[in-house]
């Protein structure tokens, strides 16, 4: 016989038996409990499995001390102390309740089973509890940091052995009884680790810790201490989120109970209507990736329309139903992660029914998805790993033609732009108004996808100002640029009842003041060089410009009239307007003043009409016949300018 096996033999034999076990009340283990409560406390947090955490390793460990007072009269096995005749390792009442946590502590580290009952233990505590706070013991040195990871190399019975020897000061046959008494099997399968442990135990004893410190002292620091705590708290984020959630689910019980309650024919004022978010066909045809339209590759050739209804589907993700159902999912209910935009005017509700697809592809470092209900273009976005931080943009295309369903904006990067153009699209290239030089080719992806391109949208100073030019099938070329939208806006130039496609030139003074109009909805810009004036001291002639943004939606309009110097690189702004008719296709007119200073010093009022001004008059008694004025004036002056038709009708100033 080995000498361990020798050694469990002889406490074995050394158990007391019959008598030896003393009957406890109520009383006695309670008096025993609040006595020596933070040892116990600190007795159970110990043999609790580490792999709880130590929030709730510390609940559960008060938690079991609690729930260890007997119901009426118990036995509790003698273990006597051996270094004390009297005291804590000689009472009855302390010897049980220490028995009841020991178990319980050892049942909390068991694995669940599906085919039985979980043991009170092993499920979290309901009480303690601290809603809203993290509770742990404070933290210690290097010392304990080892020691707590040494138990936590230890199955549930060694810890517990461990634990009885260094905090508890018993003999192995002590220690030994008590896990027997507990229900430790000290001669079958955990003998070895309970064995390993008590060996474990004598070798640190012996070894001092950096500090003089034995295992035995560790087990005493406040590393393991339950009874003195820090509190830190919980997750913020997912706390506010699981009272929300619950907010919702109150409220969805109640109304879910007040329409189970209601008479079968209901008494809602929408009569036959089905109640919100019900299943209907519509509803979820819009929904259904497989029931999205896509017109054929050469649709646009034959058909009497040229706008975005003949786009063909493109793109290398048209095929993936995963992407285009979560693209409608989203238009339909976006959730708050959701980033969605919409040009002025614009809803952004669900769609009414089945949509176009025209593209599905990686776009940059996300996955897009491009949109048509005959009202809207909606673009979808999500990044090409998981779906969080998806957007959503709407843009207003009702009523297009050729000119204006040019291209899309499908990427905007690094304050780049990428389009996707029309299949009716030739070839496209780059145009900074504000120099004269040669466009710049773009190279586009066999699905009409562009190459990233400077985009003047977010620019802060008007440095340059890049425009898409588009050349189509028929040699038509067109100007657009980027405004900040999903569709770039048309750029034109001449009389507002009789405009055509802008050249580089018309804008090359003005371009900048495109900036006026960005994210506005715009559908068209015009140009217009309404007149040329003669300056009063011989330097040269000037321009007047007003330039015109059109919406998407029809009202809304932005207008500037602009006073461009001779040698100016930029014009200068004499008169804005939002709204109305003037300088637009139903009021081709418009009248503007600007005070003037001349190189020698002088200041003038400038004022210049459209030809259909037959004269212009000023506050202080001035007049000229024509279309244009020049008057010497002074600086700070705000003198009001009128004009008059040839039918006599007064024109005011843009204002």
């Amino acid at each position: 016989m080995s000498s361990s096996q020798s050694t469990k033999a002889a406490a074995k034999a050394a158990a007391p038996h019959g008598s030896a076990a003393t009957v406890v009340d109520v009383e006695q283990a309670e008096a025993a409990l609040v006595e020596h409560y933070p040892r116990l406390v600190r007795l159970a947090y110990l043999v609790l499995p580490p792999g709880l955490g130590r929030n709730r390793r510390v609940l559960s460990a008060h938690a079991l001390v609690q729930r260890a007072l007997p119901r009426g009269r118990a036995t509790a096995p003698a273990v006597p102390d051996q270094r004390r005749p009297a005291g804590r390792g000689t009472d009855p009442g302390y010897a049980y309740v220490r028995c009841q946590v020991l178990r319980a502590a050892l049942d909390a580290g068991l694995p669940l089973r599906r085919a039985a009952w979980p043991k009170r233990a092993q499920l979290p505590p309901v009480l303690p509890q601290v809603w809203g706070l993290r509770l742990f013991p404070r933290s210690g040195g290097a010392d304990e940091l080892a020691l707590d990871q040494r138990l936590a190399a230890l199955s549930g019975p060694a810890r517990a052995a461990f634990v009885l020897r260094g905090l508890e000061r018993l003999t192995d046959d002590e220690v030994r009884r008590v896990l027997d008494a507990v229900g430790v099997d000290i001669e079958g399968e955990e003998a070895d680790g309970v064995d390993a442990a008590l060996d474990a135990f004598g070798t640190g004893a012996a070894e001092a810790a950096a500090d003089g410190r034995t295992a035995a002292v560790l087990l005493e620091s406040p590393e393991f201490d339950p009874c003195s705590l820090q509190a830190r708290p919980t997750d913020l984020m997912r706390r506010r989120q699981h009272l929300k959630a619950a907010g919702v689910a109150a409220v969805a019980a109640l109304v879910c109970g007040a329409l189970l309650g209601m008479p079968g024919d209901g008494w809602s004022p929408d009569g036959a209507a089905a109640p919100p978010y019900a299943k209907n066909p519509a509803a979820e045809a819009a929904l259904d990736p497989g029931k999205l339209t896509k017109a054929a590759p050469t649709a646009w050739k034959q058909s009497a329309r040229t706008d975005f209804s003949v786009w063909p589907a493109r793109g290398e993700l048209v095929d993936d139903e995963a992407l285009l159902r979560r693209a409608l999912a989203v238009w339909a209910r976006p959730g708050k992660s959701v980033r969605v935009s919409a040009t002025p005017g614009t809803p952004s509700g669900a769609p009414p029914g089945p949509a176009q697809l025209l593209f599905a592809g990686p776009v940059d470092g996300a996955r897009v998805v491009v949109l048509y209900d005959g009202l809207r273009v909606v673009r979808y976005a999500e990044p090409r790993e998981g779906t969080g931080g998806a957007a959503l943009d709407f843009a207003r295309v009702d009523g297009a033609d050729a000119a204006d369903s040019g291209a899309v904006v499908v990427g905007r990067a690094d304050g780049n732009v990428r389009y996707l153009t029309a299949p009716w699209v030739r070839n496209a290239s780059v145009r900074d108004l504000l120099k004269n030089g040669d466009a710049t080719a773009l190279r586009r992806t066999a699905d009409g996808v562009t190459d990233p391109f400077s985009s003047p949208a977010l620019a802060q100073e008007c440095r340059s100002w890049n425009a898409l030019q588009l050349r189509d099938h028929d040699g038509a070329a067109r100007l657009t640029t980027d405004l900040g939208e999903l569709t770039p806006a048309r750029l034109t130039a001449g009389r507002p009842d009789a405009p055509r496609d802008a050249a580089p030139k018309d804008w090359s003074r003005t371009a900048c003041s495109l900036a006026a109009a960005r994210s506005h909805g715009v559908r068209v810009v015009n140009s217009w060089a309404y007149a040329r004036q003669a300056l009063p001291d011989g330097s040269g002639s000037a321009e007047w410009v007003c330039t015109r943004a059109e919406t998407w939606r029809g009202g809304g309009g932005r207008v500037l009239a602009q006073f461009v110097a001779p040698g100016a690189r930029a014009g200068a702004v004499a008169a804005k307007a939002e709204g109305g008719a003037v300088c637009g296709v139903r009021e081709a007119r418009v009248l503007a003043g600007v005070l003037w200073k001349a190189r020698a010093g002088g200041w003038y009022l400038l004022a210049a009409g459209s030809k259909d001004v037959s004269s212009i008059s000023v506050s202080g008694g001035e007049r000229a016949s024509g279309n244009t004025l020049a008057v010497r004036s002074e600086q700070g002056s705000r003198p009001e300018v009128t004009g008059r038709l040839a039918d006599g009708t007064k024109l005011r100033t843009l204002r």
